[in-house]
């Protein structure tokens, strides 16, 4: 890949930052807080989330600088444990995140809609049958037309779709900074309280609600380990992989802080608890009755910058598998532009399909948070192994974090923790969630053997 086509330092930042901050930072603080007794216990998550991160993004950074290549989420796990491992893991992931894809496509069409055709946010409109089937079609539409907008840019080349996902980041960045304005530009009193009603609960209860709480933060906090599946493509891997993980992951704990503050300073903590629609709340507090419009697009345009990022990391794990030849070998070819042209079509394609089944595989694919937390803990734990099969790097430029092994551990018991707190919470989602990476190992074997059988 020629240099004109290398992702640079600010783009890769860019591109961490938009892995991570989705849709959930405007959804999931209810959910913390509603588990939490107390505030106390619902920053303390954000701030230990946040800390796990931190390690996570250090782990990460020096796996991307060891091992700089296309789809690396697969080929860590694949390098450092079994093929089989990696390969029901990501297939997994691939197909959660052509599902999340569609539902946030669709969320964003349900904003922008009300902008285009206000007549749609009439509950009595909506209650003719005939004008409820035309706002679900035109949502559908628009979802549909914001996959397939960014999959054009996509097959116009990474650098095209990094400058795209720079901007579009920029955008979702300033929507945070928008909804922590009331702290600074409210009058008078606040709207909510810090003050908590006082729990006699045991220590246990609490560390229950801790556990609970942190599952959705982690996963708030989660996606910056894609960064590695394009070791590839960015330019000078070594130095870049590590300062763009460490950079972005930085303003995203910043942000999130800042932003859970607001809410809990502008809502209060036990309205919090039962708030629908947070972010509206916000942006009502500095732009009245124009909040709605103005939040509307900014989530729109959030939502574009979530679908290309997913677009541009999910074809490198199908290039590694297709490398491995677990995958048909078409999805390795590229075009002119040097982008993946039958991979990123395949996955647009499931994420097309998605929008017309987006809930039923929002209920069907619950179990990948289970399952992610694995992959995490795997992922992070090949450190320990590539430290040791590629020594002959050490002193060559590439990154080695400090504080080795206590980051990493920290790390992979966080996930451990978030995956027996989901277990406890609702072991048929871990059991679901066992079962079908069960089959995905069967489905892994069966295509080995015929393999093995075509070489004999």
């Amino acid at each position: 890949m020629t240099l004109k086509n290398k992702i640079g330092l600010l783009d890769l930042t860019m591109l961490v930052i938009s892995f991570v901050i989705g849709m959930g930072i405007f959804r999931t603080p209810v959910n913390v807080a509603a588990a939490s007794p107390t505030s106390f216990i619902f920053f303390i998550s954000w701030i230990a989330g946040g800390l796990v991160a931190f390690c996570g993004a250090l782990t990460y950074a020096e796996i991307g600088s060891r091992l700089p290549v296309t789809g690396g989420y697969y080929k860590v796990i694949s390098y450092a444990y079994h093929p089989s491992v990696a390969f029901a893991i990501n297939c997994i992931i691939l197909v959660s995140n052509a599902a999340s894809s569609a539902a946030v496509a669709l969320v964003g069409s349900e904003y922008i809609t009300g902008v285009i055709f206000p007549a749609s946010n009439d509950a009595g409109y909506l209650k003719i049958p005939a004008h409820a089937e035309q706002v679900r079609i035109i949502q559908i539409s628009i979802a549909i037309a914001s996959i397939v907008i960014f999959y054009g840019i996509n097959m116009m080349g990474l650098r095209l779709s990094a400058k795209a996902q720079t901007v579009l980041t920029i955008i979702k960045i300033s929507l945070i900074l928008l909804l922590v304005a009331p702290l600074f530009f409210v009058n008078g009193e606040s709207t909510g309280s810090m003050v908590t009603t006082v729990h006699n609960q045991t220590l246990i209860e609490y560390v229950k609600a801790f556990g609970i709480g942190l599952v959705a933060v982690s996963f708030t906090y989660g996606g910056y380990q894609q960064t590695i599946n394009l070791g590839a493509d960015v330019d000078k891997p070594n130095r870049n992989i590590p300062r763009g993980i460490f950079m972005g992951i930085f303003v995203i704990v910043t942000l999130y802080l800042l932003i859970n503050y607001a809410y809990v300073k502008v809502i209060g903590f036990e309205n919090l608890k039962t708030s629908k629609n947070i972010a509206a709340i916000m942006a009502s507090s500095v732009f009245g009755t124009n909040a709605e419009r103005i939040l509307s697009v900014l989530l729109f345009l959030g939502v574009l910058a979530y679908i290309n990022g997913q677009l541009l990391s999910n074809p490198r794990v199908m290039y590694a598998m297709s490398d491995d030849k677990l995958l048909p070998g078409f999805l390795q070819k590229k075009n002119s532009k040097g982008a993946l042209t039958w991979a990123v079509t395949f996955f647009a394609a499931l994420a097309i399909l998605g929008v017309f089944w987006a809930k039923e595989f929002d209920a069907i694919l619950s179990f990948t948070i289970f399952l992610d937390s694995f992959g995490m803990a795997l992922s992070a734990g090949s450190i320990f192994i590539l430290r040791k099969r590629t020594a002959n790097l050490d002193g060559s430029g590439i990154y080695r974090m400090k504080w080795y092994p206590l980051l990493p551990v920290i790390f992979i018991l966080s996930y451990i923790f978030v995956a027996i707190s989901i277990a406890a919470d609702s072991f048929k989602t871990a059991l679901t969630g066992v079962a079908v990476f069960s089959v995905f190992l069967v489905v892994y074997f069966t295509v080995y053997k015929k393999q093995i059988k075509q070489v004999d």
